[in-house]
């Protein structure tokens, strides 16, 4: 069976003794049905591994003794910002899921114009707080030792109005855009990712990112669906520029 992974939200350091929280402990003991004396790997996200064996089996709190400490995971050669559109159901879920599998460093959930999904209050800090763990579920499963960011999620006017400039490539996807990613030259330092929601941007929306930079960009002669989209964008940016080449 492969070695359990599991993020833990405390600091770790080998030859030292830790008590597991309750959901890792429960998934671990009950779900897992591992004993004391199984191995196990930890991560809190500062670009480590740790080799871990249980110590006792306790389904609410088991323990557990760290007994080394992986080489710091490599910077990534690309760093890549995705601003998307909040989308419905369970698509933006996939859309955080798998752009941290592809390597993603930060994700910004936006409300756009033609967004279906609008949150406020309790419901946002719930679906804020279901966002982060299904990235820090993704950390788990693809081996990332660095956890990929979800910012609040904002306007996509209050996002561009707010956004410090930087020497990262901007790129917007739009259909209707007349340059492909083969054409740009290789960016100097990241990638700001813009991806509308299930309708696309208004054309107000798209000025107002050209105006801050972004240029826009055609993923070939086909319309991808919002949960498509930004995955086969980041898988070619990967391929051309980052840590898929």
């Amino acid at each position: 069976m492969r070695t359990p992974r599991i993020y833990i939200d405390k600091p770790l350091a080998p030859e030292t003794d830790i008590r597991l929280e309750s959901a890792p402990s429960h998934h671990l003991v009950r779900v897992l049905r591992l004993s004391a004396g199984a191995d196990l790997t930890l991560f809190n996200g500062d670009g480590h591994d740790y080799r871990a064996r249980l110590v006792d089996a306790d389904q609410r709190a088991a323990g557990a003794r760290i007994l080394s400490r992986s080489e710091a995971e490599p910077a990534p050669p690309l760093r890549i910002t995705l601003g998307i559109g909040v989308s419905k159901g369970e698509r933006m879920d996939f859309v955080i899921q798998k752009s941290v599998e592809l390597g993603a460093c930060a994700i910004q959930p936006l409300f756009c114009a033609r967004s279906v999904v609008h949150l406020k209050g309790g419901r946002l800090t719930r679906k804020l707080t279901h966002w982060r763990g299904v990235a820090l579920a993704a950390c788990e499963q693809s081996g990332r030792r660095r956890i990929t960011t979800i910012a609040e999620p904002n306007t996509l006017t209050g996002w561009l109005g707010g956004r410090a400039r930087s020497a990262d490539a901007h790129l917007m996807l739009d259909p209707l855009g007349s340059r492909s990613l083969a054409e740009l030259a290789p960016p100097l330092d990241g990638v700001r990712l813009l991806v509308g929601p299930e309708g696309g941007f208004t054309e107000p929306e798209r000025d107002a990112a050209r105006e801050q930079g972004f240029v826009g960009i055609r993923l070939g002669p086909r319309i991808l669906r919002t949960e498509t989209a930004p995955l086969a964008a980041i898988a070619a940016i990967q391929a051309l520029w980052g840590d898929l080449r």
